[in-house]
């Protein structure tokens, strides 16, 4: 006879609170998504939903293998399983992936088509999430500059635990399978939920560990990880195995729930206590910054909460809460919610795109909402309901023409599958025909795309289209790009590259984050010609600084990033160049305008105290539009604008007078270097000058600009310290 296991029975008993509770969870997200732009914790309950039902359903086909009347084979075959996870998956997401892509080519610049196309790829995969971390994009409120799928980072981190769960608890049935051959213990539901639920729980402490030591939390044991791969938050946000205890939690509730006899108005209160902190976490938690760390318990914690408050015996009244949450409105709104996640956040990236905004207000927020619903509803209504079940919908046979001999789910499918052929190998054509992009401007003529020299030097500016081609303009890059000489995000070395006059006995060196890297074009060429050497000793996004604290370019934390700089400035005191060109300002995260932030100074005061000159250049604007806006130069141009338009003001980014004046008239050994001039007039900072685009991103000018302006800065560095000069002359 098949075990029983009636004292458990409460649990395969299917749970419509929990469909409403799913209902909750995407309002939240979308809403949050739509207006506020912050993580709500959505994402979170459903994470510990997927884990409570996938888990459980898993345990109980253990416990069914375990019968003697259950074969090896049943025991250990992923297929079944598997094929309905991917006809639960697949059919929506590939929908979205193919309208994403049509609403890419029709509403994108092309500037940003590569980028969609390899998201598109990783999320048909089920990598995004990775994809998203290697590159390092932080989840903060949606703008029209954000990815269109960016928000599949989830179903990327679902996907993977539940292949990865579907595998390893399929190996450990069949090992209790062959155990309980012999050993008729091992085929008992209890000793069955024990290993099942002991295996589970030591993932879920590891992730949890695994997650903290990332984010830095300090728990009294995380030294070690921390050591060994270093606190990452924004790589964390997204990393399965930091999310993996999320979901564990959930599985480990369907394991084992804890049979406490409770008052219904007790449980009723449990669930409403939860429901708060779930609706109100996404406003006093900063998910970004804090999940899935410690305060991921709050979302997570109060989801097992809901789940334990609802789990009654059969002679317990459900309690209120829950029976609301079961409520036709909740469990309709919950059933949608899978595509609904799909479809409403590249509906607002693509619109905000096409008016060109930054935000939804009232009207439009709700309008996006109530047409992303409307699709939704289709979405399952048509694709996901019959390919789901396998066959037809009945509603579609009624209502579409039917083609003698064909299915309409057999039609579905192979629309699918040619589409999703189809886009792949647009986008891998796209990728392969940008891959062969270029920008070779070192023999530009400059007389016919003169750059910085038709402003500083008056030179006439013909009638020409710009370069490089605005497509090609992030491909602009100094030669460190090339000579892999700049030290990544998490890379503790420094790796020195030489240019300018390589056997020259002066010495030049360029140390700090990519605001001084950009620098190098120019200064290649002043050292070749005034025959000085130029070093470089470079990391991504990281500045000279001697903050506590430094971040990196997104605000999250960079640990990396104050030990890399006390190795350098000790270098740089050991073999003592003749000057140090870095970086003085940066823009204030209090307001408009540039500052100097204090780290920087107290690097100053180190090198000039150990006898070494600095040469400190002011930071370039980081453009924006009249609403403060970041404007993506290359894109801006690429989507139709001009050097106007894709323009920015001048007083947004820079103060009137360079905020490192007063430290300098007091530290001689400082000399300020100012090349705003030289990228903006009195109020402006246009795109294009020169026939040249000034910028290959939002905020890095572009290489081909830079040697533009090397008689100028060649100009400046001689008088400040002579050896770098003389200037030479304008189209020298």
């Amino acid at each position: 006879m098949p075990h029983s296991d009636t004292r458990r029975d409460i649990r395969a008993v299917y749970r419509t609170d929990l469909d409403g509770l799913r209902g909750v969870a995407i309002a939240l997200v979308a809403c949050f998504h739509v207006w506020f732009g912050r993580v709500s914790g959505g994402v979170d309950v459903f994470l510990t939903l997927s884990g409570y039902f996938f888990v459980g359903s898993l345990l109980r086909h253990a416990i069914a293998s375990s019968d003697p009347v259950a074969t090896f084979r049943d025991a250990v075959n992923p297929w079944p399983r598997l094929s309905r996870l991917l006809r639960r998956l697949l059919p929506a997401l590939i929908t979205v992936l193919i309208g994403v892509a049509i609403l890419t080519v029709a509403i994108l610049p092309q500037t940003r088509w590569v980028n969609v196309g390899r998201e598109t790829i990783a999320s048909a995969l089920y990598f995004q999430n990775y994809y998203l971390a290697q590159n390092s994009q932080d989840y903060l409120a949606a703008s029209s500059a954000n990815s269109p799928l960016q928000h599949l980072w989830s179903m990327s981190m679902q996907g993977q635990f539940f292949v990865a769960t579907l595998l390893v608890l399929l190996v450990l049935a069949a090992l209790l399978k062959l155990l309980g051959l012999r050993l008729r213990a091992f085929a008992r539901p209890a000793v069955i939920r024990g290993v099942l639920g002991g295996l589970v729980a030591l993932v879920a402490l590891a992730s949890f560990y695994y997650a903290q030591a990332r984010q830095g939390v300090d728990l009294g044991i995380n030294h070690w990880l921390q050591d060994r791969l270093g606190v990452n938050q924004p790589y964390n946000y997204y990393d399965t195995l930091a999310r993996l205890w999320e979901p564990l939690v959930g599985g480990l509730l369907a394991v084992w729930m804890p049979r406490i006899r409770l008052r219904s108005w007790l449980r009723t209160l449990l669930t409403v206590g939860a429901l708060g902190l779930i609706v109100s976490c996404g406003w006093w938690i900063d998910g970004v910054a804090e999940y899935p760390g410690p305060m991921a318990l709050v979302p997570v914690g109060a989801t097992l909460l809901i789940i334990f408050s609802g789990a009654v015996a059969p002679d317990e009244p459900v309690p209120a809460a829950n029976r609301m949450l079961a409520s036709r409105q909740g469990v309709w709104l919950g059933n949608l919610a899978y595509a609904l996640y799909l479809i409403h956040w590249p509906l607002l990236i693509f619109y905000l795109a096409l008016v060109s905004r930054d935000q939804a207000n009232v009207v439009e927020g709700t309008g996006i909402l109530a047409v992303s619903l409307g699709l939704a509803w289709l979405t399952k209504r048509y694709i996901e309901d019959p390919l789901r079940g396998g066959g037809r919908s009945p509603l579609a046979e009624r209502t579409l023409p039917r083609l003698p001999g064909i299915r309409y789910g057999a039609a579905l499918t192979t629309l699918l599958v040619v589409g999703t052929l189809a886009v792949g190998t647009g986008a891998k054509v796209w990728e392969h025909r940008m891959a062969g992009v270029s920008v070779d401007t070192t023999n530009l003529d400059p007389h016919q795309y003169p750059g910085a020299r038709a402003w500083l030097d008056d030179a006439p500016v013909p009638a020409l289209d710009p370069q490089p081609t605005p497509l090609a303009a992030e491909f602009d890059l100094a030669p460190t790009s090339g000579d892999h000489v700049m030290a990544h995000f998490e890379d503790p070395d420094f790796h020195v590259g030489v240019y300018g006059d390589p056997t020259a006995e002066r010495t030049l060196a360029v140390a700090g984050g990519s605001h001084a890297e950009m620098w190098v074009p120019a200064l290649d060429i002043i050292g070749k010609r005034n025959g000085f050497k130029v070093t470089t000793y470079l990391k991504m996004g990281c500045p000279l600084t001697l903050e506590d604290y430094p971040t990196r370019p997104d605000g999250s934390p960079y640990p990396e990033c104050g030990p890399w700089v006390r190795k350098v400035l000790d270098e740089l005191e050991r073999v003592r160049p003749d000057a140090v060109f870095t970086n003085t300002t940066r823009p204030n995260p209090d307001g408009p305008a540039d500052h100097v932030p204090p780290g920087y100074l107290m690097v100053f005061d180190e090198l000039l105290a150990a006898g070494i000159p600095v040469l400190g250049m002011r930071d370039t604007p980081w453009p924006h539009d009249g609403d403060g806006r970041a404007i993506t130069t290359p894109g801006c141009l690429a989507a139709g604008g001009d050097a106007q338009s894709c323009g920015s003001s001048r007083a947004y980014s820079l103060a009137p007078i360079d905020p490192i004046t007063d430290y300098a008239s007091t530290h001689p050994g400082l000399h300020a270097v100012d090349m705003s001039d030289a990228v903006c007039d009195d109020t402006f900072c246009p795109a294009i000058i020169g026939n040249i685009i000034v910028y290959k991103d939002y905020h890095h000018l572009g290489a081909t600009y830079v040697r533009s302006l090397s008689s100028a800065l060649s100009y400046r560095l001689a008088q400040a310290l002579p050896w770098t000069g003389p200037p030479f002359g304008p189209f020298d």
